[in-house]
């Protein structure tokens, strides 16, 4: 079995050239990416289509932008990705519709093991994360591998999320872990007890 092959099923595997290759064009792209006029939207939109695996064009990243191939990232319609993001793709990252990633947030698919004696033969792993649909990641947070993050769901600021966080959560901390539910009661305020004015809160919700 390739390296390649054992990577995409979770197991342990060593990169070889193959994968270094995969990573070298991500690599050129970021660089590409990362030194783009930053105003020059369109151009930016464009890189980000070519370097991940899925990309709409109503998404938008703000450089700078790092992972390792590139490809094995999904991102659904209106996303924001906002700057210093780290994305560890050895597995596949999927983000759905309307997710917004705050500044420097990190998504590690990759991993090693606990016992010293394969990392330091280079063993390394990838397991999938997943956001769902209207996911809101705060700033300086860390996804680690296998995270599932339901729909609707928020992680505050500086959270370290190593579990599942189910649908519709407000969940944060070290390690991040469920604060409440997010509810109707939710709709009418923006940050703690500051309310929406009516003429906002019209705007959004006759949308709906």
């Amino acid at each position: 079995m390739t390296s390649k092959e054992k990577r995409e099923r979770g197991m342990l595997f060593v990169a070889d050239e193959s994968d270094w290759e995969e990573m070298k064009r991500a690599r050129r792209l970021i660089r590409k990416l990362n030194s783009a006029d930053t105003s020059d939207f369109e151009a930016v939109r464009a890189i980000v289509r070519e370097l991940f695996g899925k990309s709409d064009p109503t998404t938008f990243l703000n450089p700078p932008f790092y992972c390792d191939y590139g490809k094995n990232i999904r991102v659904g319609k209106n996303c924001f990705i906002n700057y210093n993001c780290v994305m560890l793709d050895n597995a596949l990252i999927t983000l759905g519709d309307n997710c917004m990633i705050a500044p420097c947030v990190s998504v590690y698919t990759a991993g090693h093991p606990l016992y010293p004696a394969a990392r330091i033969q280079g063993y390394e792993y990838g397991i999938p994360v997943t956001l769902g649909d209207n996911v809101w990641i705060g700033g300086n947070s860390v996804i680690c591998p296998g995270v599932n993050i339901g729909d609707n769901s928020v992680i505050g600021a500086g959270s370290v999320v190593t579990r599942d966080v189910p649908a519709w959560t407000f969940a944060a901390g070290n390690p991040c872990r469920a604060i409440r539910k997010i509810t109707e009661e939710d709709k009418k305020y923006y940050f703690r007890r500051l309310e929406i004015d009516a003429e906002t809160y019209k705007a959004i919700f006759d949308k709906d």
